[in-house]
This record gives structure tokens, C-alpha cells and sequence, in this order.
């Protein structure tokens, strides 16, 4: 089974039960985002620290980076994820995942490196010689890379060998067996890699609507609600920047409201929520939480980043998340869309 890496994109949001939002200094932190939506799907440092631990003891945040590479590389040929598991495995036995120089080849000590070697005038992730290709492209990730993949596919059957048998056949190491003992730590780090959501994803995953958009009976309501049980983890549905962090809870002569505790239909406001901007000029709102959030104005999430939790702050009768999508960084009344059909429209079933 082949596990392409996603494409990035996003955005969302729109207000909940009330067209115009007041926010009341001292509670809110807001900002706008300017250019915001490039790299999504880079790895957050949280899976930079996850894919070092399925490496194994004594791996850090430069291997994590190299396995990336290796493993998408593996991906952008449209090749099975075994490719990228067999390169991974293969690189951890004959540099640690470094890309090593070499004294015994001088120029390499000139180009970036991550440590030295001394098997004969072996160099970078693979521990390839001069006749693998130019010393530039060796010292590469990603060139070395595609030189070890070239060589993987012109193995008869690589696809059904045993990971060591076909390794080998790439490498001719002295000893054959060495790769195999990798397997089980390269392929759950090419799970984490695989697993790292580049495009969106359900906030809440697994609870559906229960309140929709501008309904007859709700005609104001910018969003859906979702129902969420208390304390669910929130998450972000796309990558972007997070534009507001506020507390908004008032009663009718507009005097604010804790959101630390739960609300009630006679509460105006969102409660505790998070704006996220995104690219293309989307915007999510997320509403209600039980707790201040998670994140603060101008972190930067991925699909999937932990914004907070649900609650029943602000104008609710119970627990869920009120979620909105908008087509501006500046949301309105006007810029609502229907949230149903924005995520349908990137894939994902609310």
C-alpha cells in the first residue's frame, strides 16, 4: 500500500450564536497575519522529537531531519513506503542517519557535515564512494538519497526481499546481515513521518454535528456545533497562524464574564476561543472551551496542533466546540461560509 505525503492547505472560521462579536480589552489577545499558509507541512518539533524516538536511544533532532528527507524523497518517486523504510534502515547502520565527511576525502571536511567517518573514502548518510557520483552530491540528503532509490530499483523484486537482502544488494557491505537489525525502528519512524497531517483534519475527530449553520430556527448561528463530550482535545484543523486568543463572555449591560466557568444561553459571547489564519485567507474559530487555550497569538500550528479543550463557556447550554470557517483573516457576519461544505470540500467529513 503506497502512502503519498499529503498536500498543505486550509482555513476556516465564522462567529457562533451571535453576529457581532465584542471583545473586551484585558481578556483578548489578538493579532493579524500577514502571509500566512507556507510550510504546512512541515514537522512541528513535537515530530521532530517523535520520529527521534522511533529512530531509537541516542537520536536527535539533525537524524529526525534526515530521515524526513530520506523518507520523502522515497515518496515524491511514488514509490511504497518500503523504499523509504529500507533507505532509513539503511542509513541508520552506515552513518547513525549523519551525513559523515570523510579526512581520507578532503573536500568533504569543506561541505556541511554532521561528523566524520574513516571506512575508506566513504561519505554521507549512505557511506558511498566516489564512484556512486560527484562528492557534492554524496555530502546531500536528498541527492544520496535518489542515488541509493536508483540503485534500489534496478534490484529485481527489492519490493519482496527481505529489507537486509535488499540493502545489501545496494550497498555490498562486508556485512551483509547488519541492516536488518534496523528494520523495526526505521519503519516506525516512517509511520511517524507518514502520520504527520499535511492537509485538513477534524477538529475533534469522531463527534458529528449537532446544531447547523444559519438554520431557520438559528438564523445567526456562523457555525456548526460539534458534539464533543467535556475535556476532548481541540485541534487545529489546517496550518497557519494563530491570529486571537480571547475570552468573551458578558451578560446584557455588557459587564465581562469569567470563561473559566460554565455558561448559559443567557451569556453572550464565545467563550473561550481561538482564531486560526490560514492560507488562501481562510480563518477557523474555535468556541467555548472550558479552560484558557492552549496556544497564544502568533504561534504557528500544524493540522492537528492541540488548541485547547471543549467546554460550555460563553452563551451555551452544554459542552461542545462551535466551529466557524471564514474567507477573511478579518471575520464577520459576512465572511461566514458554511462549515460543512469547507471541510468537504478539503476532504474531511464533520
Amino acid at each position: 500500500m503506497r502512502r503519498l505525503l499529503l498536500l498543505a492547505l486550509l482555513g476556516l472560521c465564522v462567529f457562533g450564536a451571535w453576529a457581532v462579536l465584542t471583545v473586551v480589552s484585558g481578556t483578548s489577545d489578538r493579532h493579524s497575519a500577514i502571509g500566512t499558509g507556507g510550510g504546512a507541512c512541515d514537522p512541528s518539533p513535537e515530530d521532530f522529537d517523535a520520529i527521534a524516538a522511533a529512530l531509537g536511544d541516542g537520536y536527535g533532532r539533525t537524524q529526525a531531519e534526515h530521515a524526513v528527507t530520506i523518507y520523502r524523497t522515497a515518496a515524491g518517486r511514488d514509490l511504497p513506503e518500503r523504499a523509504g523504510v529500507i533507505a532509513i534502515a539503511t542509513a541508520m547502520q552506515e552513518s547513525a542517519v549523519r551525513v559523515l565527511a570523510n579526512p581520507a576525502v578532503p573536500g568533504s571536511l569543506d561541505l556541511p557535515h554532521d561528523g566524520q567517518g574513516q571506512d575508506h573514502d566513504s561519505v554521507g548518510l549512505f557511506q558511498q564512494r566516489p564512484h556512486w557520483g560527484d562528492l557534492a552530491d554524496l555530502m546531500d540528503p536528498a541527492t544520496s538519497t535518489t542515488l541509493f532509490l536508483d540503485a534500489l530499483e534496478d534490484v529485481a523484486g527489492w519490493e519482496d526481499l527481505p529489507l537486509a537482502v535488499a540493502a545489501q544488494r545496494v550497498q555490498v557491505s562486508a556485512f551483509p546481515d547488519a541492516y536488518a537489525k534496523h528494520e523495526p525502528n526505521a519503519l516506525a519512524a516512517a509511520d511517524r513521518i507518514a502520520a504527520i497531517a499535511c492537509g485538513w483534519v477534524h477538529p475533534v475527530a469522531g463527534f458529528g454535528v449537532n446544531s447547523g449553520w444559519r438554520t431557520s430556527e438559528r438564523p445567526r448561528h456562523n457555525g456548526v456545533d460539534l458534539a464533543a463530550p467535556r475535556g476532548t482535545e481541540i485541534l487545529a484543523a489546517a496550518a497557519g497562524e494563530v491570529v486571537t486568543v480571547v475570552c468573551n463572555a458578558h451578560n446584557g449591560v455588557g459587564r465581562q464574564l469569567s470563561c473559566d466557568v460554565d455558561g448559559s444561553p443567557e451569556i453572550a459571547g464565545c467563550g473561550w476561543y481561538v482564531e486560526v489564519a490560514h492560507a488562501e485567507g481562510l480563518l477557523t474559530r474555535y468556541c467555548h472551551m472550558g479552560t484558557r487555550p492552549a496556544v497564544s497569538v502568533g504561534d504557528q500550528v500544524q493540522p492537528g496542533t492541540l488548541l485547547g479543550y471543549v467546554g460550555s463557556s460563553g452563551r451555551s447550554s452544554g459542552p461542545h466546540l462551535h466551529l466557524e470557517v471564514h474567507t477573511s483573516h478579518h471575520a464577520d457576519f459576512d465572511t461566514a461560509i458554511e462549515p460543512v461544505a469547507a471541510f468537504e470540500a478539503k476532504g474531511v467529513q464533520l
